[in-house]
């Protein structure tokens, strides 16, 4: 029988079939058999190479092993314990010979030659070695260096190591040397080789064995063909490949072209070399390169080429052996489809368009600002000119009126067009639909989009507004598409397309398009409106439970600034509160979110600030007592609400508060701060320096497990102090110490008053759209002058309440305020007689004459007083009532050393005398104590 090539093919002997090897010696011009020779000419090479390799390193490993051994033993003997001692005894060799041998046949070692600093042996495995210098270079050892060599000489050749031996002071003494004799590394190695050589068989006789099924295969799939008849079949191949009328790519899993037939190379006008270029070089259009480099699998895809309209096929190859896979087009001329390749097109453009409106439209939560996205969105890819209205509720932020009859005004919000000399209404004008034939009426009326295709035609339109409409037809607008804005079922505004450049009428695909775009934009716009809505309530709600005028107050001159944040309102907050002792408490905080609950919560705080204040508290302590009381609402408020099953996104709870109080003393000119995760304070120089002094900075509010410091400041006179939120300093576009740095530079100048200052920070800090609230406090403090302060050390004497209410007298009479005296000496009289008799030392009386006059008495008990009504059997228990019949304010606060009892009088008498206590004699007062 004969093969493919016309050659008759040898038949296997009788009897047996041949030998896989025997089937390729008879077809050696076949691709297959030159493969098999190829093969095993490779696999002999490589295990011959393995094998060399694999006794060498053995050699290698066995050397390094006996290297390793020998200095082991050595280190191991030469550590020995009471080596030193036995190489000074009498006789060394006596006592380390057999130590030496045990420990050679314990380690596996041929020798262990324990030498002295000369190399004479002591001991060593050939007893007629003893007493003889060893050979070769021992200094490293002598000098202390143990090492490792190969030693070549007599009495034979080893691998050896050599330590030296150490006594008690480091000195050297002797020397330890252990080794292998060469000949015994050798026959490691020799004991290795038949199972090297046997695996070097094994892997020849499988790798011989592997390329001959190898070759096996490939004859099946080349049929048992050589190259001549390979060479014939590939032509053929060629031959039909270039014939077809139909274009045929082939890309490589690199994106480059592998193969392209003569069709393709017209259709697409491929340059000659264009084979191995990658298919963004091949000068396609771009989409078509796009294509094959998305790999993505297409059916009929139309795509253009110069003139041509070309029908697009692409399919990937099947993944070869781990390969990854290309991809195959095949082109159709289809210039036949122009028409249907137009419209796609045209739908395409729509699509595209819709997708951008989604990107582009409500980027922002601002009402005006979204319908100009809309008109600038569709100009000029849709309408050459674009108008949009709204209601003005929508404007506002409000709902709008469901109601019939207020769709017939709306206020231009937005308008875009391809020219800037139009003949439309401009933005800011009330638009009027009053004839309900016109578009935008009927569109309204309808609740969808109308079309008017031609405007000359449109009477409703042109009767609404003779000369404007008479303006706009000799300006050339000529078609119109009027969509309602209509959200939940709600009408916001209105949209009008208008066409003028553009030759062709909008159509009924024009209308759907634009009801489309319409819908899109209302529902951002309708979003807008109720963030507008939100922010507005907020924005109100959080300026409501801001303090609106700040207290005058001696000690300080305040100035402040808030600004809400544009994406929402937070809970920033400051306070100035008036405290006893003509002291002052400045405020800041900041509340963690945005919204009507951040502001409401802000207001909690606020109140909770107050409350506190008034029991006068150090810094630390108010921290504390309001850290407590928002774990306990929050607790209470997270357990209501699980109780009540409300799952919603939005907690009552205070989900995190920030707070920096400070307390600052006219009289001591000491400011008292402390904070609960707040930015410190700034504190200006008179001379302008500004610094930013170190404060504990204690955790948030509400994160409790934590107490919270008080750091104390001693401001000289004239200082300055800037309390702020973080959201003046930081955003996303700058870091904090950026923000400090401004903010120092923005503090330096000098000769400003506090609403100054205000401005100035403002101007070099603030953003053009914050993303945080701003809340800012300036105070300049003043110290009380000294001829406006009164004090006297009281002896825990009752004798002494006359002295100081007389000393108390002449201070008021040196200050003009005679007509206060009576009551001052009352009230003085009264609390230093309890001072001394329920107080204890020290006692101390101080008179501040400030916007009133503060008489404050402090004494080392914390003992509270109380207010009681005495009864009228009673000999005392009066004292407090009359003080608070007669002082406008009084009360108790407490120091580290005791207390201070304070009341306040008005430094000119209202004329009201409380009770009748004007007829007592001041001496028999002092009787009625409580």
């Amino acid at each position: 029988m004969t093969g493919r090539s016309g050659r008759p093919r040898e038949s296997p002997p009788a009897g047996r079939p041949p030998g896989l090897l025997a089937r390729f010696a008879h077809v050696p011009g076949s691709v297959a058999g030159q493969v098999f020779l190829l093969q095993a000419v490779i696999v002999l090479v490589l295990i011959t190479a393995a094998t060399l390799a694999l006794v060498f390193q053995a050699r290698y490993d066995s050397s390094r092993d006996a290297r390793n051994r020998s200095l082991a033993a050595a280190e191991a003997f030469a550590h020995a314990p009471g080596l030193p001692a036995a190489l000074r005894s009498p006789n060394p060799t006596a006592v380390l010979q057999p130590l030496a041998d045990a420990a050679r046949r314990a380690s596996g070692v041929d020798f262990i030659a324990v030498l002295d600093t000369k190399g004479i042996r002591y001991t060593d495995a050939r007893p007629d070695l003893i007493g003889k210098r060893a050979t070769g270079d021992l200094s490293r050892a002598v000098h202390g260096a143990p090492f490792t060599e190969t030693f070549k000489g007599a009495p034979s050749d080893a691998v050896r190591a050599v330590v030296p031996v150490r006594d008690a002071s480091g000195a050297v003494v002797g020397l330890v040397s252990t080794g292998i004799e060469v000949a015994n590394v050798g026959e490691a190695v020799g004991n290795q080789l038949p199972l090297l050589l046997g695996s070097a068989v094994g892997a020849l006789l499988l790798g011989t064995g592997g390329a001959a099924l190898v070759s096996r295969r490939l004859r099946r799939q080349t049929r048992g063909l050589g190259e001549a008849e390979m060479s014939r079949m590939n032509e053929h191949h060629e031959a039909v490949l270039h014939a077809v009328r139909e274009g045929v790519l082939i890309i490589g899993a690199d994106q480059r072209l592998v193969l392209a037939n003569d069709e393709a190379r017209r259709l697409l006008n491929l340059p000659p070399d264009a084979e191995q270029r990658h298919v963004t070089d091949l000068g396609l259009d771009p989409r078509t390169a796009d294509l094959l480099v998305s790999g993505r699998i297409v059916t009929d895809e139309v795509h253009l080429s110069g003139d041509r309209l070309l029908a697009v096929n692409v399919r990937p190859t099947k993944p070869y052996r781990g390969m990854p896979s290309g991809s195959v087009m095949t082109l159709r001329d289809s210039t036949e489809l122009a028409a249907l390749s137009g419209r796609a097109e045209v739908a395409r453009g729509r699509l595209q368009l819709l997708y951008d409106a989604g990107v582009r439209i409500g980027t922002t939560l601002d009402v005006v600002r979204t319908a100009e996205e809309l008109s600038e969105v569709a100009v000029p890819r849709f309408a050459d000119f674009v108008t949009v209205e709204l209601l003005e509720p929508v404007l506002r932020g409000e709902e709008p009126s469901a109601l019939s009859g207020v769709y017939t005004e709306m206020r231009r919000a937005a308008m875009s067009g391809v020219r800037t000399d139009q003949p439309l209404q401009p933005v800011g004008e009330i638009i009027r639909f009053v004839v309900a034939t016109a578009p935008m009426a009927s569109a309204l009326a309808a609740g969808r989009a109308v079309l008017a295709a031609d405007l000359n035609t449109a009477f409703g339109w042109r009767a609404q507004d003779p000369e404007g409409t008479r303006l706009a037809l000799e300006y050339g607008l000529h078609s119109l598409i009027s969509v309602p804005l209509q959200a939940r079922g709600v009408v916001l505004g209105m949209a009008n397309f208008w066409r003028a450049d553009t030759p062709d009428p909008f159509d009924e695909e024009d209308l759907s398009f634009a009801e489309e775009l319409g819908a899109r934009a209302a529902v951002s716009i309708d979003n807008a409106r109720r963030f507008t809505r939100e922010h507005a309530t907020a924005v109100t709600l959080q300026r409501s439970l801001l303090p609106r005028v700040l207290p005058e107050l001696s000690a300080v001159d305040v100035a402040f600034r808030y600004l809400p944040a544009q994406a929402g309102v937070g809970g920033d907050w400051f306070d100035v509160i008036p405290l006893t002792g003509a002291r002052v408490a400045l405020v800041v905080g900041d509340v963690v979110g945005h919204g009507v609950h951040a502001a409401a919560t802000m207001g909690r705080l606020r109140t909770a600030v107050h409350n506190f204040s008034t029991l006068d508290l150090p810094p630390d302590e108010l921290l504390g007592h309001l850290d407590e009381l928002i774990d306990r609402i929050d607790r209470d408020e997270t357990g209501s609400a699980e109780d009540t099953g409300d799952g919603g996104d939005d907690p009552a709870g205070v989900t995190g508060a920030t707070c920096l109080y400070a307390v600052y003393d006219p009289v001591s000119g000491r400011c008292s701060v402390a904070s609960a995760g707040h930015p410190g304070p700034a504190l200006v120089h008179p001379d302008g320096r500004v610094e930013f002094p170190e404060l504990p900075t204690g955790l948030p509010l509400g994160v409790g497990g934590m107490p919270f410091e008080t750091a104390e400041l001693r401001l000289p006179e004239g200082s300055r102090l800037a309390l702020f939120t973080d959201g003046l300093l930081e955003d996303r576009d700058r870091d904090i110490d950026t923000g400090l740095d401004l903010l120092k530079g923005a503090l330096s100048t000098t000769g400003r008053s506090p609403e100054q200052a205000c401005s100035d920070v403002l101007s070099a800090l603030l953003f053009p759209s914050p993303s945080d609230d701003i809340a800012l406090l300036i105070a300049d403090t003043r110290r009380l002058d000294a001829d406006h302060i009164a004090e006297w050390e009281v002896p825990d004497d009752p004798v002494a309440v006359s002295r100081v209410r007389n000393a108390g007298s002449a201070q008021l009479q040196a200050w003009g305020l005679e007509d206060v005296a009576f009551t001052a000496e009352l009230i003085l009289s009264e609390l230093v007689t309890n001072a001394i008799r329920y107080g204890s030392e020290p006692i101390r009386v101080r008179l501040l004459r400030d916007r009133t006059l503060i008489c404050e008495v402090s004494d080392g008990s914390s003992t509270s007083p109380h207010l009681r009504y005495a009864a009228s059997t009673d000999e005392g228990g009066r004292g407090l009532f009359l003080v608070a019949q007669y002082a406008e304010r009084w009360g108790t606060r407490y120091t580290e050393r005791g207390k201070v009892i304070w009341a306040e009088l008005p430094l000119t008498d209202g004329g009201a005398e409380p009770l009748a206590a004007l007829t007592l004699d001041l001496d028999e007062l002092e009787g009625l104590a409580w």
